[in-house]
């Protein structure tokens, strides 16, 4: 189980396996769903519409945003920024998930509340994902720019693109997009606890246990659910996210159609409103949707193969 369970001392983890599974997942998950990410920004920066019927939408569905990066800049860009993305994934995997053993164990010890409660694994989801946030987000806003990139390539290398955005933009750059990420991430990991929670009681529940095949394949359908919910009832702001990062680097936006400039969170909603109507707040939802059933389901995947293991290597010890 993921979090503290009061009922199974003996399967609770350390916080350092906490912290490994964290990271293990946050790794492994990343190397496959990378493509799926690059295609999701592209489809979130385009102002134009995402459709064939406008003459200056350079992506208008999935497979043909696939076609065209590979056929104008070749099968590595769909791996663009994954130095900094891997970076990313094995800090907030490991901050996030022992964050929330730490908070879900505190909030037993120290409050009347069960620590398997919906409303404790929200609260506890999104807190210990607000602390990730915090401390990886300088690497969210450079693997967006190298994912949001063209050719030819405004950034290098990574050590480059840090020297001249802190030249050129000043060090708040890093924190460039962090309210409404915050804003989100918060219900957004809050959702992916507590429904995947959730959703594995309701298997239960609906599943015999003599009719249970696979515990892992359990975690993978309970997290892709959990995923698709959580993704579904925040992602504007992911969107809004994504639009104040790459604020100041339209050099580079320019090759894939029009760019836009925004003062902050409330001014990038009114133009997107304005400019791409309500639709607009979903732009790149597919893709985020596919994205979160397979990152989510995979995340608790690892994390829960992991711990299991740690368990394991401890009952044969002693």
């Amino acid at each position: 189980m993921v979090g503290y369970d009061p009922q199974a001392d003996g399967r609770n983890i350390s916080s350092s396996e906490a912290a490994v599974a964290g990271s293990v997942s946050g790794l492994a998950t990343r190397v496959m769903i990378s493509p799926l990410d690059v295609i999701k920004i592209r489809f979130q920066l385009q102002i134009e519409r995402l459709s064939r019927s406008d003459p200056g939408a350079k992506y208008h569905g999935i497979l043909q945003a696939a076609r065209q990066i590979l056929l104008e800049e070749g099968p590595t860009a769909f791996w663009k920024g994954h130095i900094p993305a891997q970076l990313l994934s094995i800090g907030y995997g490991a901050v996030q998930f022992l964050s929330f053993e730490l908070l879900t164990e505190l909030v037993h010890r120290a409050s009347k509340y069960d620590a398997r409660d919906f409303s404790v694994h929200f609260v506890c989801g999104g807190l210990s994902a607000s602390a990730a946030t915090l401390a990886v987000h300088p690497v969210d806003v450079l693997r967006t720019r190298f994912a949001a990139q063209g050719e030819p390539k405004v950034y290098k290398t990574l050590r480059g693109a840090v020297v001249t955005m802190y030249r050129t933009e000043g060090p708040l750059v890093f924190y460039k997009g962090l309210n409404p990420t915050l804003i989100a991430i918060f219900p957004y990991a809050g959702f992916q606890f507590s429904f995947y929670n959730a959703l594995k009681h309701v298997h239960e529940w609906l599943v015999p246990a003599e009719g249970r095949k696979s515990e892992n394949l359990k975690n993978l359908l309970c997290g892709s659910g959990a995923g698709v919910i959580s993704k579904t009832l925040t992602y504007p702001l992911d969107l809004f996210k994504k639009r104040l990062q790459v604020g100041g680097f339209e050099q580079a936006r320019a090759t894939f159609g029009q760019v836009r400039s925004y003062k902050g969170l409330l001014d990038c909603a009114q133009q997107v409103l304005r400019e791409e109507g309500p639709k607009g707040f979903f732009k790149g939802l597919s893709p985020s949707l596919l994205k979160a059933a397979l990152s989510t389901g995979l995340v608790f995947f690892w994390y829960e193969l992991c711990c299991n293991l740690f368990h394991r290597m401890k009952k044969a010890d002693s």
